[in-house]
């Protein structure tokens, strides 16, 4: 169980730029939804599924993002596996989280846009979610 990553590219000419994911199927997603935190202080952690499989997507400005394994009852695994990215809308990059990991992140740039595709209906969400507390693991949000 790891995460892994899809590579965009951006094309610029005279009318604006267009990102593009041309190596990526969405055929498995089932629903989408986009967080603009309020500012660059905002830490949400963390929250994790077991089944669920989640994309993320910076489509402005900049996050760093943690993945914590979870174990097979959904609790936190630190010393199993904790993962760091930074995700950065000048360097388009999909990042494919897979059921079994917690997630925490933080705009590094004020008014950033973070994208967040699933495979699974809410209902099915929310019957696979796990909570913890911010200070379950003390993360640097401050890493690049």
């Amino acid at each position: 169980m790891h995460s892994s990553e899809t590579k965009g590219s951006i094309h610029s000419d005279e009318r604006g730029k267009l990102v593009f994911f041309n190596d990526f199927s969405m055929e498995r997603i089932k629903r989408f939804y986009e967080i603009n935190p309020s500012n660059t202080s905002i830490i949400r952690a963390w929250q994790g599924h077991l089944k669920e499989t989640k994309w993320f997507y910076c489509s402005k400005g900049a996050f760093t993002l943690y993945l914590i394994a979870l174990d097979t009852n959904g609790q936190l695994r630190p010393d199993i596996k904790v993962e760091h990215h930074v995700l950065d809308s000048s360097t388009p990059t999909i990042l494919e989280v897979p059921g079994g990991f917690a997630s925490g992140f933080k705009s590094s740039i004020e008014d950033s846009k973070l994208t967040v595709y699933s495979d699974v209906s809410v209902a099915a969400s929310i019957k696979d979610d796990f909570r913890f507390d911010i200070n379950e693991y003390h993360a640097d949000w401050h890493k690049n």
